[in-house]
């Protein structure tokens, strides 16, 4: 090919979307019925259309209520002003520890409440929301059906992993989504919680596939694995101080336009978690003050 060919080529190129993957596809002989019928359903309500746009409505209008109103009393945020403004359009991925299974929901609930019209991305472990009805129902009523794609523990499943992995990146990189991750991929269960566990490089890839996307840090403590005991708290004013540190955006540098690969992955994954433990040391700092009245 000569010169002008290559030219004409190369002007008429396009990037194409990458081919990813279908989670029913990939588990067609591992997926239960009841599995694959709810991975459909809830798939459907992420889909561009009034269907999505009702779940934004019932985070916003229902769901963020009620963590509002649980967590208010004793929440204090700090480092709001480093958190970019949002298009509708723009995907944000939230990178925080994992000391409570609430964590989520009072990070992402306080954008909700203000406004915000992304709609929630948080990946959850398959067993019970995947596999029971209940599972289904809870999922609509705590999150409007949220929590997806499902993430599978056992190891013979482990392709599926890689097809959510996938999903994953598909939502954040079509725009719209608010999507919460764990570098650290289970709850921190240690006694003291500015001790992180090591990153897991599958955050490294979303990183490196959605460069589009504003990744922000945030490192969050103070709250309960006890529900009742956390919202009483909340009301009686007993409970423990809630505080979250919130980070600028991460500027990964030139990993980005890196090739993809595992090693890169690991260094993207350390580096969100290197900003999380820094906005720990805010956090240990902010809690030796007086709270906030």
């Amino acid at each position: 090919m000569n010169r002008q060919s290559q030219q004409a080529a190369s002007s008429s190129f396009v990037e194409r979307e990458p081919v990813y993957r279908d989670i029913l596809d990939v588990g067609k002989n591992t997926l239960s019925p009841l599995e694959r019928a709810q991975i459909r359903f809830v798939r459907k309500t992420f889909e561009p259309g009034r269907l999505s746009d009702t779940m934004v409505t019932l985070q916003r209008v229902l769901g963020s209520q009620w963590i509002e109103q649980c967590i208010k009393n004793v929440r204090e945020f700090h480092g709001l002003d480093r958190v970019p403004k949002l298009a509708k359009s723009d995907s944000l991925i939230l990178v925080s520890n994992h000391r409570s299974f609430f964590d989520m929901y009072v990070l992402a609930g306080y954008f909700v409440y203000r406004g915000m019209q992304q709609r929630l991305v948080f990946p959850v472990r398959s067993k019970f929301f995947y596999d029971s009805p209940v599972g289904l129902f809870v999922n609509g009523l705590m999150s409007w059906f949220a929590m997806y794609p499902p993430i599978f523990r056992d190891r013979s499943r482990a392709a599926l992993n890689v097809a959510s992995l996938e999903e994953t990146i598909r939502l954040v990189r079509s725009g719209g989504m608010f999507l919460g991750v764990h570098p650290e991929g289970q709850r921190n269960t240690s006694d003291d919680p500015y001790a992180l566990l090591p990153a897991q490089r599958g955050v490294g890839k979303i990183f490196h596939e959605c460069p589009k996307a504003k990744v922000v840090p945030v490192f969050l403590n103070g709250l309960g694995n006890d529900l009742t005991k956390q919202v009483r708290g909340n009301f009686d004013g007993k409970g423990e101080r809630v505080i979250a540190v919130f980070g600028e955006p991460i500027d990964f540098g030139d990993l980005l336009h890196r090739p993809s690969s595992p090693k890169v992955h690991r260094e993207l994954s350390d580096i969100a978690m290197q900003h999380v433990a820094k906005l720990g040391e805010e956090e240990r700092t902010y809690r030796a003050m007086a709270p906030r009245r």
